[in-house]
């Protein structure tokens, strides 16, 4: 046993630990997805949650392999599945908040329009 391998092993451990709900919610994202391609508006979208139901199973996989082999390749990849799934997950929150935030703008404006136009009949 290698100094180097017992680390990689102790660090990929909590991932390792949560392998199956990495499992469960990729698989959660794929059905998502395949359900959305169903709708005529959601095909524009539904290869979001697919590509993120792999990236849960790769960074899954990957784990699984570092804390067999303890090859830190194995937990780089891993680590950077993750970081990616947060990435993509962070941006679009953030395109959500900005839809939101302009529909919350028209939507004021609209109303205090509308109610300028009642005060004015």
């Amino acid at each position: 046993m290698n100094t180097t391998d017992d680390a990689v092993r102790a660090i990929v451990r909590p991932l390792l630990d949560g392998k199956l709900w990495m499992k469960l919610l990729g698989v959660m994202l794929m059905i998502s997805g395949a359900l959305q391609v169903l709708s005529l508006i959601g095909i524009l979208w539904a290869w979001v949650p697919i590509w993120l139901g792999v990236l849960l199973f790769q960074a899954a996989g990957a784990a699984d392999e570092a804390a067999a082999t303890g090859r830190l390749e194995a937990a780089v990849r891993a680590t950077d599945k993750l970081r990616l799934f947060f990435m993509i997950q962070g941006i679009l929150l953030l395109i959500a908040l900005i839809i939101f935030g302009a529909f919350f703008l028209l939507g004021g404006a609209a109303l205090l329009a509308g109610m300028a136009g009642m005060a004015n009949a």
